[in-house]
């Protein structure tokens, strides 16, 4: 995690069950902090491209959502803005350094605690995994 400070990041961003509760095809309420932290990520320089299941109405609804609460996305379902995908030619996987989504081994950890991995600074913490993912990586690896 220590190449995390200092640099700009692109960060692809889920929407249900991550900026807000899974109400598919509606739109939940904010998770907790989600407009917040999506903030001062963008504040400190960092690229956030949403990246969900949804399309058509549904996605044009959840960019609008974000949008009227502050947040514009870099790219959305997309690498950059322009990119233009073609099956036969590309791949569907981001070109990103991180994904932040609810479905993540170990579930969502809550805006607060991702802020603080990718910003430790800022909350006067160490760079380190939350203990709960070491324990578990020592277990297995010996670590």
């Amino acid at each position: 995690m220590d190449m995390m400070m200092g640099k700009s990041l692109v960060i692809a961003v889920d929407f249900d069950g991550t900026v807000v509760e899974h109400k598919y095809p509606a739109i939940g309420k904010e998770m907790p902090f989600a407009f917040a932290t999506l903030k001062q990520l963008q504040k400190r320089g960092h690229r956030l491209i949403m990246w969900t299941y949804r399309h058509g109405k549904t996605l044009d609804e959840a960019v609008e959502y974000c949008r009227k609460n502050g947040i514009e996305f870099y790219a959305i379902n997309n690498s950059f803005p322009e990119e233009q995908f073609n099956p036969n030619e590309a791949s569907r996987k981001l070109d990103c350094d991180m994904f932040i989504d609810d479905r993540n081994v170990g579930g969502f950890l809550g805006w607060g605690e991702i802020f603080r991995i990718i910003h430790p600074e800022a909350v006067g913490g160490e760079t380190q995994r939350p203990q709960q993912k070491k324990g578990l990586l020592g277990k297995l690896f010996g670590g």
